[in-house]
């Protein structure tokens, strides 16, 4: 491709980044076994101290396979996984996409109502579950019921002292310990299932247009469904994120997994861009400031992507604390608007540049972002990632271009876009769009150097009081008077607001198309 032909918005990139990535021909499979076999000795995990080389990975990585194929799991087959971020949820990922077989992950905090709706979609057999839920997935009706629920146990990832200290008889201890763990019965253990052999390096791999995962999210009807995501789709994503993050060194990244793996912007950050990089990352259960800056001390971090009530705290009480986060050179905020205030106050405290994407869990997730560059401009969603296209169409007639500079719906097209709605054709239809162009449902307006502000919804009459409408699910921005407001978050006001009270919020703009759970999972734990 020559300047030329190059799309108009691509002379803003950061100075480095490609217009266009190397699409992959393999799969993520492929991919971790190369991490391993790079970066063998460097630390791929580390949780609570405890660090986990990447040949410790990639030797856990294939027992667990073995230990899943030999309870029956295969190409296809779909494998739950029930956990917050662990060690324990990057193996259980891995083995099972050995196989050639389907992960589908779930907030670990979803009530068994939510939980049993999505095990009724996907039908999954054996479920990989934090034992604090275990129960919850053994409270399914029989016609639902999981055949194999193998528990974990997340202290056992811990360092042996602090798995000893949780024992002590101290009554703050005993809470700790009763709110990270609890014995479970007619269940197999992780440790179990990881006590089988190695699998045999002949069995088959998937290849890389084969399914990964399925990421739940809302359709058209509002009611959660799983959004299908390919080895091309996710591996595509962490290439591209990997170009647009122009200046990172494989083999030498420190990434903070705050956010949760279980949803599109945490898969894409921690399983597949970290594994890619060779990475070392520094995971969380919940997101706790104090856990968070105790780890920058000892392992200080380069990427650390979250949301804007998470940033505003972590550079207060690094403030307040003279903890040093200079080192982080990547940031990059979702889930709702970026307030300018907590940009200057983040970069204050940091080494580099905070900006704000845009992603769908239909697009794996990211698909704009702004710059790391002098070229970003605040109060916009940026341009579109390399190898990403972008439309703006009439929302009634979406063949139609709307002229330039007129309000109109976003449409994207790229490698990371999703394969389509997992059994349900119909609302495929309506999102995915001939020519791989897919729907976002968000009106838009773009300037001429191509970045893109978000103005409305087109679906606005589609929210209800759960904070999801179509045609995916959305995280509600709060009100303007929580906004930046961490001590209002933390008591959980951002989940209860009633996103059919109001204005409809500036729709997409920051990775909206993440399931509502986010905010449930962590905004509630600031």
């Amino acid at each position: 491709m020559t300047a030329a032909q190059e799309p108009l918005w691509v002379k803003n990139y950061q100075p480095g980044v490609p217009a266009t990535i190397e699409l992959p021909t393999e799969s993520l499979t492929a991919m971790v076994e190369d991490a391993v076999a790079r970066f063998g000795p460097k630390v791929a995990l580390e949780f609570f101290g405890a660090e986990t080389t990447y040949t410790q990975l990639g030797e856990k990585i294939d027992r667990a396979a073995e230990g899943l194929r030999r309870l029956g799991v295969g190409r296809g087959h779909r494998v739950a996984i029930v956990l917050p971020n662990c060690p324990q949820y990057l193996i259980a990922f891995y083995a099972v996409l050995r196989l050639g077989a389907v992960v589908v992950g779930h907030n670990p905090l979803y009530t068994e109502r939510e939980l049993r709706h999505q095990f009724e979609n996907h039908g999954a057999q054996v479920a990989i579950v934090w034992d604090k839920a275990v129960e919850k997935i053994q409270g399914f009706p029989d016609d639902i019921a999981v055949k194999t629920i193998i528990a974990v146990d997340i202290t056992k990832a811990m360092p042996r002292m602090k798995r000893m200290a949780l024992s002590l008889p101290l009554p703050k201890l005993r809470r700790t310990r009763a709110g990270l763990t609890t014995k479970t019965e007619n269940t197999m253990s992780w440790e179990k299932l990881l006590s089988a052999p190695r699998i045999d390096s002949a069995h088959p791999r998937p290849s890389v247009n084969d399914l990964a995962a399925l990421q739940y999210t809302s359709g058209t009807t509002g009611i959660p469904q799983g959004v299908m995501l390919t080895h091309y789709n996710l591996r595509s994503n962490a290439l591209q994120g990997q170009a647009w993050m122009h200046g990172a060194e494989e083999g030498k990244e420190v990434i903070f997994g705050v956010l949760p793996m279980f949803h599109a912007f945490g898969l894409t950050l921690y399983l597949t861009f970290a594994m890619l990089t060779g990475s070392r990352l520094v995971l969380f259960p919940k997101f706790d400031v104090d856990l968070v800056l105790t780890a920058a001390k000892k392992s200080r971090p380069t990427v650390f992507c979250a949301v804007p009530p998470i940033y505003e705290k972590t550079a207060l009480e690094s403030k307040k604390r003279g903890i040093d986060l200079s080192t982080i050179r990547f940031a990059i905020s979702g889930a709702m608007t970026l307030p300018a205030a907590t940009v200057k106050l983040w970069e204050e405290v940091s080494g580099g540049l905070l900006v704000e994407g845009y992603g769908l869990t239909e697009s794996s997730p990211v698909a704009l972002g702004n710059p790391f560059a002098e070229s970003r401009r605040n109060g916009t969603i940026g341009v579109p990632f390399p190898s990403t296209e972008m439309r703006v169409a009439d929302p009634e007639h979406p063949e139609n271009d709307v002229p330039a500079g007129e309000r109109g719906e976003l449409l994207i097209r790229g490698p990371q876009v999703f394969a389509g709605y997992w059994n349900n054709a119909e609302d495929t239809e309506q999102v995915l769009l001939d020519g791989g162009w897919l729907r976002t449902g968000d009106i838009v307006t773009v300037d001429a150097d191509g970045f893109v502000k978000v103005v409305d919804r087109r679906r606005a009459a589609a929210w209800n009081g759960t904070g999801r409408r179509g045609p995916a699910c959305l995280v509600p921005r709060a009100p303007d008077s929580l906004q930046g407001s961490a001590p209002d978050l933390r008591r959980g006001r951002a989940a209860q607001i009633d996103a059919g009270q109001g204005s409809p919020p500036r729709g997409a703009g920051t990775f909206d198309r993440l399931e509502v759970g986010l905010a449930k999972h962590y905004l509630l734990t600031l």
